[in-house]
């Protein structure tokens, strides 16, 4: 029986991945949405749940020192929660880049450097995202915390002395309901973009597809496993045809990537 550690424990990626391991493993399930509790622990008594708001700082120490309390081991940390700020840059506000970065950044590096010693020869799986490679418009945000995490942990795994592995995980679009909740969260921010009616609007469509379309969580889910399985995984892998696109697309001249990306947008218009 291994120890894992995993937010982001209600929904998408992150619900499925403790649905999988807490079915021979012990598992540390993060929860934000305290309405959905009790589904958590009703999934097996494998699943240890534990309270975390990484808009709040203090809950992230509260869940260190919880989890360090129950057990002196983790095998596998899996960072999966996150969110989405999605607008116009001139129009957001500071304040929802820096909850941004809260989120999907900042908030999962205090919880890592919380637990590093009891990870010691173990691995950190991050979900990234495709949008890390920077070239999607009116998401900025999520692709500057996503390529920020990236960057973080990277050089994390290169200095740490504890022998833990940290791998990113860049999956494309994934059909999850992070799409209609971010729609739900950034209403404002959307409904302010008084010059980006159109984008605006396609931001609201490109959402409700994405959350038709796109890639199931199992795939990346299985994924997953198969690199919590590997001896030496890879610090980076892309899952999905789209993400693989990005990550191509990423290494053109920025002149021409730009110029790409502003003929899509143009389309929009």
């Amino acid at each position: 029986m291994k120890t894992y550690v995993i937010t982001g424990a209600t929904s998408g990626i992150g619900e499925e991945l403790v649905k999988h391991f807490a079915k021979e493993n012990k598992v540390f399930a993060g929860y934000r949405n305290k309405d959905k509790l009790s589904k958590l622990q009703s999934i097996s008594e494998n699943i240890t749940p534990f309270y975390i708001d990484y808009t709040n700082p203090e809950t992230i120490q509260d869940a260190v020192n919880f989890i360090k309390e129950q057990t002196q081991k983790i095998d596998t940390l899996i960072n999966a929660a996150g969110c989405v700020v999605a607008g116009a840059m001139e129009n957001i506000p500071i304040s929802e880049i820096r909850r941004q970065f809260d989120v999907n950044t900042f908030g999962s590096l205090e919880l890592s450097q919380g637990l590093f010693p009891i990870l010691e020869n173990g691995r950190i799986i991050n979900i990234s995202s495709m949008s890390s490679f920077g070239i999607f418009p009116f998401v900025a945000p999520y692709c500057a915390s996503k390529n920020a995490l990236d960057i973080l942990f990277n050089l994390l795994s290169i200095e740490n002395k504890r022998n833990i592995k940290v791998i990113s995980v860049k999956p494309g679009v994934i059909a999850t309901p992070l799409w209609s909740k971010s729609i739900k969260e950034n209403s404002d921010t959307i409904d302010k973009c008084v010059d980006y009616k159109r984008e605006a609007k396609y931001l609201r469509i490109n959402a409700i597809n994405n959350e038709k379309r796109g890639l199931s969580p199992e795939k990346v889910v299985n994924k997953i496993i198969e690199i919590d399985e590997m001896k030496n995984p890879k610090p980076s892998y892309c899952v999905g045809f789209d993400a693989v696109a990005a990550a191509v697309a990423s290494k053109l001249p920025k002149f021409l990537l730009n110029k790409i990306i502003n003929y899509k947008v143009s389309k929009i218009r």
